[in-house]
């Protein structure tokens, strides 16, 4: 086995191996308010935090220690909409990576419907099979260069009825199609599902 002490790295070296062994993981596409403009762009390094409130986190790094347009808009705003990134909507997605100037809308570069949410002021999209209405409860600044983790309570779920059964409560993840981020350019589906009882 190789033995690497991330110290000794640059930041690029220390960010392929992260990305290319923490896999798969979930895609957050994040809208935000910047005045009137609906700023929207993907996230990786998310996730749950707590069922009991329903809590996500979010970790967004800085560029040469300034704040991305996401984390300022929402440090600024406290509020945010999570979509899920699944098959049908990763092309559209992935175009709002692009750097464009705060007062740009990514939203509109890829063609996606602004949605009204329900308790939080910022829109979500129409595409989105889950959407989920956020209020900023927890933001710190992380290492040297700067990384704002975020930690959203949801106040609002939205869910299209094909992946959501109202009888069961569950999500059903073959309609979902849920997408996931590996290194690079690369992206993955669920693929094979299998189920493991846990011990009692």
């Amino acid at each position: 086995m190789y033995a690497i002490d991330p110290k000794q790295n640059e930041e690029r070296e220390n960010y392929k191996l992260l990305t290319g062994s923490i896999v798969p993981r979930p895609i957050a596409f994040i809208t935000s308010l910047h005045g009137d403009v609906l700023n929207g762009a993907p996230f990786s390094y998310f996730n749950i935090v707590s069922a009991n409130p329903p809590m996500i986190s979010l970790a967004i790094q800085r560029k040469a220690g300034v704040m991305k347009d996401t984390a300022r808009n929402i440090t600024a705003t406290e509020q945010f909409v999570v979509h899920m990134v699944d098959w049908d909507n990763v092309t559209q997605i992935n175009e709002t990576a692009a750097n464009l100037a705060p007062h740009d809308s990514e939203v509109l570069l890829a063609n996606l419907t602004p949605i009204a949410s329900a308790k939080v002021k910022v829109p979500g999209v129409k595409e989105a099979k889950v959407r989920m209405e956020c209020q900023l409860v927890h933001h710190k600044v992380l290492g040297d260069q700067g990384t704002d983790l975020l930690i959203g309570e949801i106040v609002q779920f939205h869910f299209d009825e094909q992946v959501y059964n109202p009888d069961t409560g569950r999500i059903n993840s073959e309609e979902l199609q849920a997408v996931s981020r590996l290194a690079g350019n690369s992206y993955a589906t669920i693929g094979s599902v299998f189920d493991k009882a846990r011990p009692k």
